[in-house]
């Protein structure tokens, strides 16, 4: 699940990144949560395609 808490703790890993590198635990970390934000949006989009359905217009005059 993606949670405000995850989002700002991957940009705050992503601002220090930029700003001054992270420790080997804080890559980690920043490895972790994207993957499991990754996992999140996946699972939104597949969610929303198994919703889709296709509907044949048979009258096409």
């Amino acid at each position: 699940m993606i949670t405000d808490e995850l989002i700002q703790r991957i940009n705050e890993l992503a601002r220090k990144q930029k700003a001054e590198g992270l420790t080997p635990e804080e890559k980690s970390e920043q490895q972790k949560l994207r993957a499991r934000y990754l996992k999140g949006i996946r699972g939104a989009v597949k969610n929303q395609l198994d919703r889709v359905r296709f509907v044949d217009d048979v009258d096409r005059s």
